[in-house]
């Protein structure tokens, strides 16, 4: 976001797309604002950081950090989503949208979740995604859902031996962090990463992240359904890897920065928000259920845009 986007009577520049940011970034201890039209922390000590907001997905705020209206505002208009999470990620407290949904969009994700035809179709091809194989015929989505966690489990218990991890089960208390084992706290502060940017990439397409499909009942139900097709190619092993190097002492980093950066340098290589989107898509379309029109009482377009900026959800 350049300056220009602060000074009264000049438009701001469009959204850079979902697709062709940076992924996310922590930021823990500062103070954010926007200084001279640029948006930056500022430490105890008083330094600046500038960050380039617009080239973000998403900014992930722990605790120690407070931000102020202006700079809550430039996210918004730069398409960024802001998330606020207790250490390492591992509680997710609030988060803003980095544009809104669209309502033919969101329309079409809740027709599809409520017809019990159409959700089991889309479960079906996110079971194929995730596993490159056709799921078992005549389950129902619970049954599914039985299946991916026992293959899920048997995954991790693998990833663990491949590592020299020693591992029991999947488990933390989200109340005291420190209390869980090493491996644990590493997919933690993985999946926290993975999260937030699948978050990003949900909102900016314009639909709604508590309507879920496997994944049901939750905040972030659709986002969990989307980030669970990359995971175990994503974020799964490289918190095992991290975990491996830490029983072995081999860590020159504290344990969740590293993983954190191990995330981002997956995130890059793997081009990971290129694919968000059109596998939200692909998910979506095979419900085969149209998508809504809009009703005949719906205002029309106030003017034609033909070089569209941003992703679809965003408001301007």
């Amino acid at each position: 976001m350049t300056a220009a986007a602060a000074l009264p009577g000049i438009a701001p520049p469009r959204p850079i797309p979902i697709n062709d940011r940076s992924s996310i970034v922590f930021v823990d201890k500062g103070r954010i604002d926007v200084l001279d039209g640029a948006f930056v922390v500022i430490d105890a000590g008083g330094v600046r950081t500038h960050i380039p907001v617009g080239g973000f997905a998403c900014l992930m705020l722990e605790p120690g950090t407070r931000i102020s209206h202006a700079a809550v505002a430039l996210a918004a208009r730069a398409g960024t989503l802001l998330v606020w999470v207790g250490e390492a990620g591992v509680r997710l407290y609030a988060a803003g949208q980095p544009g809104g949904a669209r309502s033919d969009r969101l329309l079409w994700q809740a027709r599809l979740a409520l017809d019990d035809g159409a959700r089991l179709k889309v479960v079906r091809k996110m079971y194929a995604i995730r596993f490159n194989e056709e799921p078992p015929e005549r389950r129902s989505a619970d049954q599914l859902r039985g299946i991916e966690g026992a293959r899920v489990r048997k995954m991790y218990e693998l990833l663990a031996q491949q590592h020299g991890v020693s591992w029991n089960r999947r488990a933390y208390d989200r109340q005291d962090w420190e209390a869980g084992d090493i491996p644990n706290r590493c997919l933690s502060a993985a999946t926290a990463c993975l999260h937030g940017l699948t978050e990003a990439g949900v909102l900016a397409a314009g639909y709604a992240p508590a309507i879920g499909f496997l994944h049901s009942g939750k905040p972030l139900s659709f986002v969990y359904d989307i980030a669970d097709l990359f995971k175990f190619e994503t974020v799964v092993p490289a918190a095992f890897r991290i975990a491996g190097k830490a029983a072995k002492g081999r860590l020159d980093l504290p344990l969740e920065s590293a993983v954190r950066r191990e995330c981002r340098d997956i995130f890059r290589r793997t081009g990971l928000l290129d694919r968000i989107i059109p596998a939200i898509e692909e998910v979506l379309e095979a419900g085969e259920l149209e998508r809504p029109v809009p009703p005949p009482d719906a205002l029309p377009i106030a003017f034609e845009d033909k070089e569209p900026g941003g992703d679809a959800g965003h408001r301007g």
